[in-house]
């Protein structure tokens, strides 16, 4: 995962005379396998959500120790190996407590789902759940490929809430050859950003960037842009 410091530019609010500040979403965030909620990558991402989307919050949390495993361990040579990360299906019942305790907090307000990595595919089974009641899910860095190279599309293909992917180009975990197949077989209605050039934390390397004549600024901006004219149409505001 990406562990620059947070940026210190200021971000426009993207979200200006979108929305009725008094139904201004609310969102939950959930981190990955790989890093907290309190690392650089989410906090900068968090406040990015919350200025592009005029959210009312963005609710950041940490799964349960218990369910998480070491991510790295030893291996017979004695270097480190990376772990598998927890099984999604045994974080459900968690996050969807969170999840619930916001909606209590801010009622009437439109619920959005986010989630880096392991979070976004753990989001998409909360938002699945019979009684959530998500307007979009947000999947930063979606997991499309397991350990084993199988690609895990079976609650993709159930979700009835829309879906926005921002997947790098380089990402191992999503080839979006792979992803476009999913994208076509799913019922709900998805959209996806690509940053040219990212990896799974949408880390952009220096050659590409020159070649481009780009900035990581810049192509994140481009995929907050994207993230708000998305659930700008879930919300049916213009």
């Amino acid at each position: 995962m990406d562990t620059s410091p947070p940026s210190k530019r200021r971000r426009k609010d993207q979200s200006e005379g979108l929305y009725d500040k008094s139904l201004a979403p609310v969102v939950v965030f959930a981190h990955g396998a790989g890093a907290p909620s309190s690392s650089d990558w989410m906090i900068r991402w968090k406040e990015m959500l919350k200025n592009a989307l005029g959210a009312v919050e963005v609710v950041t949390f940490d799964y349960p120790c218990e369910f998480l495993v070491s991510f790295h361990r030893q291996d017979i040579s004695g270097g480190k190996k990376r772990a598998a990360p927890p099984k999604a299906e045994k974080l459900v019942e968690f996050h969807k407590g969170i999840v619930e305790k916001t909606v209590a907090k801010y009622p009437g307000h439109p619920l959005i789902l986010a989630g880096k990595s392991m979070g976004s595919r753990v989001s998409c089974m909360v938002a699945a759940e019979v009684g959530m009641s998500a307007s979009a899910v947000i999947c930063l860095g979606y997991p499309l490929k397991g350990m084993n190279g199988a690609v895990r599309d079976e609650i993709l293909l159930e979700l009835p809430v829309p879906i926005l992917f921002v997947q790098g180009s380089k990402d191992g975990l999503c080839p979006l050859e792979k992803l476009e197949a999913v994208r076509n077989k799913m019922k709900t209605h998805n959209g996806l950003h690509v940053i040219d050039g990212g990896d799974h934390s949408f880390k952009i390397g220096k050659k590409h960037l020159q070649l481009k004549g780009s900035t990581q600024d810049e192509a994140e901006d481009l995929a907050v842009q994207a993230i708000a004219s998305f659930v700008s149409g879930c919300l049916g505001r213009k």
